[in-house]
């Protein structure tokens, strides 16, 4: 997306960004509060089972919604320019932005699964965590932190940072626009939903850290110090998790009572 698009989204009045925050407001209080529903006191930590595919996807679909819907509010907030004739339009090529950027991190999830499942077919328990779980996830931590300084992240994150819905005339114009968005965006924030992955995929604390570093990296006014700040911040978690995972704040350990319990209530949605 060019520089022009990116500063029309971020340029947008601020009674735009209000019509924006408004309609995404309760999409995302909705899918905050049916994650917690639906997760609570399902983190086993690293390795949690992830149900049935019904399940996870149902699931996966409400954390989307309250984790990434934030970051699209400069995308939301063009398409309610200050003064138009086309509001009605606008307004359903915003909702068809949504729903094609959830539909792209819907996807991703469903793959991820798949992934899942067959690599713990293949490999039975050699990624255990008391065998080689525990380094895989500090692995893909710190591989995260990695990437989050690297070339490629600074060019994807500045393309969907230039997320714009633009002149997108109805639902089907806004979710094409949407899916290219998302694909964008899987690109630069693909590694921070790998980090879920690693510390427990049914985390109600890891999920609102990535979140974070979401959101943080996508609104704030200057890249670099978010994408900075994000790598010390999951640099320091993947020493944590290889030095004293039990002192990592959020970190259920595997095997212990905690972890036991999730297990448990995970037990009866697990094929």
């Amino acid at each position: 997306m060019s520089s022009t698009s990116r500063s029309s989204s971020r340029g947008a009045p601020p009674r735009s960004w209000l019509l924006a925050a408004a309609a995404l407001l309760p999409l995302v209080a909705a899918g905050w509060w049916l994650s917690v529903g639906r997760m609570d006191g399902m983190d086993a930590g690293p390795g949690t089972s992830l149900g049935t595919f019904g399940w996870f996807a149902a699931t996966w679909v409400v954390m989307m919604a309250a984790m990434m819907v934030p970051a699209i509010t400069p995308a939301v907030a063009s398409s309610f320019p200050a003064a138009s004739r086309q509001n009605l339009h606008r307004t359903l090529a915003a909702a068809g932005f949504v729903v094609g950027y959830v539909v792209v991190w819907a996807l991703a999830g469903a793959a991820a699964y798949a992934v899942l499942r067959a690599g713990r077919s293949l490999v039975g328990g050699t990624f255990a965590w008391h065998r080689a779980g525990q380094w895989l996830s500090v692995a893909l931590v710190a591989g995260a932190a990695a990437y989050q300084l690297s070339p490629t992240k600074g060019r994807w994150l500045a393309r969907c940072r230039a997320e714009f819905i633009g002149s997108a005339a109805g639902l089907l114009d806004g979710a094409r626009s949407g899916l290219t968005a998302g694909g964008r965006c899987l690109a630069s924030s693909g590694a921070l939903m790998v980090v879920l992955f690693a510390l427990g995929a049914m985390s109600l604390v890891w999920m609102a850290v990535v979140a974070v570093l979401i959101a943080l990296e996508r609104l704030a006014p200057l890249t670099w110090p978010a994408r900075i700040a994000a790598a010390g911040v999951l640099l320091t978690i993947a020493l944590g998790v290889a030095l004293a995972p039990g002192s990592v704040p959020g970190l259920t350990v595997p095997g212990s009572p905690a972890a036991q319990q999730a297990m448990m209530q995970m037990g009866g949605m697990t094929p």
